[in-house]
C-alpha cells in the first residue's frame, strides 16, 4: 500500500472483484495493494481462509452445500469487521455473497437456506467488476493447489457468477487477453474510478 496524505473521514463502499477460477482474481488483488493507498482494503476470499484451514472439501451434496454456508457466512463477518475499522474508502471484496449461488448444488434455493434474498445480497455492493475465466489455450492457470477445476468445469462456473451477478446496476465485465497486464490494468482503472478524489489525488500513475 501507498502512504496516503488524506485525513478525511470516508463514507466506506464495498466492491466485488470476482470471477471464474482462473480468472486473476489472486493477482489483480496483489496489484491493487501495491497501487493504491491504505484507504482501499482489500479483503481475502473467504473460501481460501475455509479450505486453505482444513475445512472439508468433499464431493458430495451435502458437504457441498455445508461449504457454501460456512463461505457465505465468513465473508458476511469479513464485511462487517471491514466495515467498522480503520477509515477505508473502499472495501475490496475477493468474491461478495452471491457468488455462492453459482457454486449451490441444491436441492434447496440458496438464499433460503441463508435467510436472505438476491436483491438484498446485490445490494450491499456499489460496483461488480468480473474478471473472466479465460479458455484452456489461452492462459487457464492450473498451478493453484486449490483448485480442483478443469478448464471446462472453471468456464461453466464463470459463467454462472455471471448469471448470478447479472441484475446488479453497475457492473463492469472484463473479458480476458491474451497480454494478461491488459485485462489487470482494466480492473485497476475500474478500481481507480471509485477511489474519492482526497485520495485518488496522490496516487502514482497505474501500472
Amino acid at each position: 500500500m501507498n502512504p496516503c496524505h488524506c485525513q478525511e473521514r470516508h463514507q466506506r463502499q464495498r466492491i466485488v472483484v470476482t470471477g471464474g477460477p482462473g480468472a486473476g482474481k489472486t493477482a489483480v488483488l496483489e496489484l491493487v495493494r501495491q497501487a493504491f493507498c491504505a484507504h482501499v482494503m482489500v479483503l481475502p476470499e473467504a473460501a481460501s481462509i475455509l479450505f486453505g484451514g482444513g475445512f472439508p472439501r468433499a464431493p458430495g451434496e451435502g458437504a457441498r452445500r455445508a461449504a457454501q454456508r460456512a463461505i457465505f457466512q465468513v465473508q458476511r463477518e469479513l464485511e462487517a469487521l471491514a466495515m467498522t475499522e480503520g477509515n477505508p474508502a473502499v472495501v475490496l471484496c475477493d468474491r461478495g455473497t452471491v457468488d455462492g449461488v453459482a457454486y449451490w448444488p441444491g436441492p434447496g434455493d440458496f438464499w433460503a437456506e441463508l435467510g436472505t434474498t438476491a436483491a438484498q445480497e446485490l445490494a450491499r455492493y456499489s460496483l461488480v467488476i468480473h474478471l473472466r475465466t479465460p479458455e484452456a489455450t489461452n492462459g487457464y492457470n492450473h498451478q493453484n493447489p486449490l483448485r480442483l477445476e478443469s478448464p471446462q468445469e472453471a468456464a461453466a462456473i464463470d459463467a454462472r457468477i455471471a448469471a448470478a451477478w447479472e441484475r446488479h446496476p453497475r457492473r463492469v465485465v472484463i473479458e480476458s487477453s491474451v497480454d494478461f497486464l491488459t485485462k489487470a490494468h482494466r480492473a485497476l482503472v475500474a478500481v481507480r474510478a471509485e477511489v474519492p478524489e482526497c485520495c485518488r489525488k496522490h496516487l502514482p500513475p497505474l501500472p
